[in-house]
């Protein structure tokens, strides 16, 4: 098997398309995003991603077949305006070396695609709850930091402070060097739990951005969960007994 391998389902023929990217990471904003994103909008699956640098396993899925674990392309054909690529996936790489052969792998096959932006999602934690998730970001270029100003990304001094770590960042360093123009949206979470209060704020700037609209019902839906999850731990920490009525709140649907 070689370092890294790409199955195409299909090969589009794309109209100027954007590229958003949304892998596991901290509080799993950036792959709620992504995936959300795809779900809403009917994204169709065109390529899988195989590489050593991934974890050493299979999923099993619900029917008892397994798979290799794996990154997934996905495209919108809009009919008017950019058309969409969408990256998701179970795992980043696991090693620096790693990071940066699949970075620069994702990047030739968005150049062969006409890619010439990019937005790469995910979370900022700050390590403690938050009721209300500013959305940071970091960009190529000044008129890009000024555009995503006028949506309300929020690009403070020191924020954030070591950085971005991973696909996120690497995907906005390499491709500035590949003359791509590349922007971050980070969502504030606590890092705590799965984040879709985070993850609706970052798709709520996206939105803008591409002028697409999306229904947030069920990201709405699984943020109440996590609120009655948080509710019920300090409960807990208080040493008082879980109001009756509530229901079991262990499994996030």
């Amino acid at each position: 098997m070689e370092d890294i391998q790409i199955h195409f389902l299909e090969k589009p023929q794309l109209e100027d398309p954007v590229f958003v990217q949304g892998l596991p990471g901290i509080g799993n904003v950036g792959k709620l995003a992504a995936e959300h994103l795809k779900d809403e909008l009917k994204a169709v699956k065109f390529a899988e991603i195989y590489s050593k640098f991934f974890p050493p396993q299979v999923l099993v899925l619900d029917d008892g077949l397994i798979r290799l674990v794996q990154n997934e392309l996905y495209y919108v054909k809009r009919g008017k305006g950019r058309d969409i690529v969408v990256l998701v996936g179970d795992y980043q790489g696991l090693t620096p070396e790693g990071q940066y052969e699949l970075a620069d792998f994702v990047l030739a096959e968005l150049r062969k695609l006409g890619v010439q932006r990019l937005f790469t999602l995910g979370g900022y934690g700050m390590g403690r709850m938050v009721a209300k998730p500013r959305v940071l970001g970091a960009a190529t270029d000044a008129a890009l930091v000024k555009e995503m100003e006028t949506h309300g990304v929020v690009f403070a001094r020191g924020e954030p402070g070591a950085g971005i770590v991973g696909a996120s960042g690497l995907l906005l360093g390499l491709g500035k060097l590949h003359g791509m123009k590349a922007v971050c949206l980070m969502g504030e979470t606590s890092g705590y739990f799965v984040d879709p209060k985070s993850a609706q704020a970052v798709l709520e700037v996206l939105t803008k951005v591409l002028d697409i609209q999306l229904d947030f019902a069920e990201l709405e839906h699984k943020a109440k969960q996590i609120d009655q999850i948080t509710s019920k731990l300090r409960e807990v920490e208080r040493g008082e007994e879980p109001r009756e009525g509530k229901e079991d709140l262990g499994y996030i649907g």
